[in-house]
Parts: structure tokens; C-alpha cells; sequence
């Protein structure tokens, strides 16, 4: 079975291609935006650049069974553009329709998505997780054009022989996270003091083995077949536990602050960083019964076990 990965070189797509070349059953085809990109002679590679309605998939489908496609524009710190829902759409919509109609037209039989949580919404209550039979909720410019593009790729199934998986996992950690996660690492390391103590919601995580290996049930399992899936470790921690469970990988004692939440958000919105303040602070969990019921699947992984890969990487890292 011939499988194209796309954002091969990305956070979740090199765990995707690292655990398919593991397997020694698929062949494996990767493509990336650009850059050099490592990886064994055995793996096809295609440069694609940019991602939107122009690009050309051809060379890089020849062949192929299944699509996962992982690549994506991401949120960005200090956005620039004057139209960011547009450029957001011009590669998260258009340009994973584009891929799905050339993808479908090669007559590749599943196109697997990794869209996001946030198109169910941005929080949840305590202890009432999303499902996927919710309505959605996209707030902002790159869950409206995750939305936007389930959409289309779900009209596509009806209309070709295409079937399409869409996966929504919350966020991702695991080897060479970035972004706010390895923030976090950075400061529980240096034993920085951390305004959580008094932080009781609850999140769902996900780990970037056990997202892989959802991915990988999904490739040929017949009931995943135009199907919607929430995903993650099976386990929800408050801020203040996630805050201990990284400390107990990294071997040190949090330093945990018992600050009112109320007090947290005001500061947070005076200095113009209340957006962060949510993401700490506020529920949002899901959940996965769908996967484990119609899929047979659950988290190969625990929290600690993902925990320990993602420290033992950042160490690295850090050396």
C-alpha cells in the first residue's frame, strides 16, 4: 500500500512518516513545502512549495492508496497580513480541496485530514466534552478555514469514490513541539514560579504517538470511511496537573503559585494577552468514545509514556 504523507517535514508529519517506515509494510511518499528535508532512501520526496488551488500534485500522487495531509497553515505569532482568514483559506481550504480533487481524480482510494478541535469551538464546560455530532464553532481565521475545508471534503466523498477520514485532535505534543508546550518545558525546567496552583479546569492533550496511531488505523479500517473523529490521551489534566506531570518527567518540583484565576485573566487582559490567558486557564476537553467504540481503538500511549518521549527530546534539545 502506497501512502502519501504531506508536511512530511513537519511536527506531525515526520512522527506520521517515522512510524509508517517503522512498520516496514507501507510505501511511502512525502511531501514538503521546501527546505531540506532527511530522510531514508527508501521514502519518495517531493518539493511542492507553496500550498494553494495552483499547486501541482501529480508526481507526488502517482500511485498512491492513501493521502494523510498533515501539512497546514498554523497559527502566527505576529501576523502581517491585512486579510488573515484569506491567506489562512488560500492554503488550509483551497488548497486541501485542490489536493482532494487531484487526489480523487488519480482514483487514491482515502484522504485522511488533520483538522483541529478549535472548529468545534474554543472551551468547553467542566466535564461536558465536545463530540463530534456538535455543532461547530470556528472562531477565527484558521478554524473557519478548517471548518471550510471538512466541508468540502466531505461534499467530495459524496460525489467521487474518494473516502475521506477527518481527525480533530486539541493540541499536540510529543518530540519537537514548539510553540507555547516547549515555553512551558522551559520555564518548569529553570524553576521559574508558575501562577497555576489554583487552576482546576480541564483539557484534553493529545500525543503525537498516540495521534499516530489513529492516523494508522484510519488508513484502511472500512468504518473509518467518511467518518468525523475526536482524539486524544484518554485522560483530561488541569493546568496545575499538567504543570506536575511535566515536572515529574523533567525530575524537578514545580514551583506552583496559588493566584486567583479572576486576577490572572485581569492582568492578562491589561497587558493585551488574554487570548493565553483562556488557552491556560479554561476548560476544553473531548470526547473520544466514537474511536474506541466504531474503530476499536484507544491510546496505546499513556500521558507519562508520551511525557517521557517529549522530555527526552527537549533535553536533547537543550544540550
Amino acid at each position: 500500500m502506497k501512502i502519501l504523507v504531506t508536511g512530511a517535514n513537519g511536527f506531525i508529519g515526520s512522527a506520521v512518516v517515522q512510524a509508517l517506515v517503522g512498520m516496514n509494510q507501507y510505501t511511502i511518499s512525502a511531501a514538503c513545502r521546501g527546505g531540506s528535508v532527511a530522510f531514508n532512501d527508501k521514502i519518495r520526496t517531493f518539493e511542492v512549495g507553496d500550498i494553494s488551488l495552483s499547486t501541482k500534485w501529480q508526481e507526488a500522487l502517482a500511485g498512491v492508496d492513501a493521502v494523510i495531509h498533515t501539512a497546514a497553515r498554523v497559527h502566527i505569532k505576529q501576523e502581517t497580513s491585512a486579510d488573515p482568514l484569506s491567506e489562512f483559506r488560500k492554503v488550509n481550504a483551497d488548497g486541501t480541496l485542490n489536493l482532494a480533487l487531484q487526489a480523487a481524480a488519480l482514483d487514491v482510494k482515502r484522504f485522511i485530514y488533520i483538522s483541529s478541535i478549535k472548529v468545534n469551538g474554543e472551551k468547553t464546560e467542566l466535564n461536558k466534552p465536545f463530540t463530534e455530532d456538535d455543532i461547530p464553532s470556528p472562531n477565527g481565521p484558521y478554524a473557519i478555514s478548517k471548518y471550510e475545508a471538512e466541508q468540502s471534503l466531505l461534499r467530495l466523498s459524496q460525489e467521487s469514490n474518494m473516502e475521506v477520514v477527518i481527525i480533530r485532535p486539541p493540541l499536540v505534543y510529543g518530540p519537537e513541539v514548539t510553540a507555547n508546550y516547549l515555553s512551558l518545558m522551559k520555564w518548569i525546567g529553570r524553576g521559574l514560579p508558575l501562577p497555576f496552583k489554583l487552576a482546576n479546569n480541564k483539557r484534553s492533550f493529545v500525543g503525537s504517538g498516540n495521534l499516530v496511531s489513529l492516523l494508522i488505523t484510519c488508513i484502511d479500517h472500512p468504518l473509518a470511511a467518511n467518518q468525523v473523529f475526536l482524539v486524544s490521551d484518554g485522560e483530561d489534566l488541569s493546568m496545575a496537573e499538567l504543570v506536575n506531570r511535566i515536572g515529574r518527567a523533567l525530575g524537578v518540583k514545580p514551583m506552583l503559585l496559588p493566584v486567583p484565576i479572576w486576577f490572572l485573566r485581569t492582568i492578562a487582559f491589561l497587558f493585551g494577552k488574554y487570548s493565553i490567558t483562556k488557552r491556560l486557564c479554561d476548560s476544553l476537553q473531548v470526547d473520544v468514545t466514537k474511536s474506541y467504540n466504531l474503530l476499536g481503538w484507544s491510546p496505546p500511549y499513556s500521558i507519562e509514556e508520551e511525557l517521557e518521549k517529549t522530555v527526552v527530546a527537549f533535553l536533547r534539545s537543550e544540550k
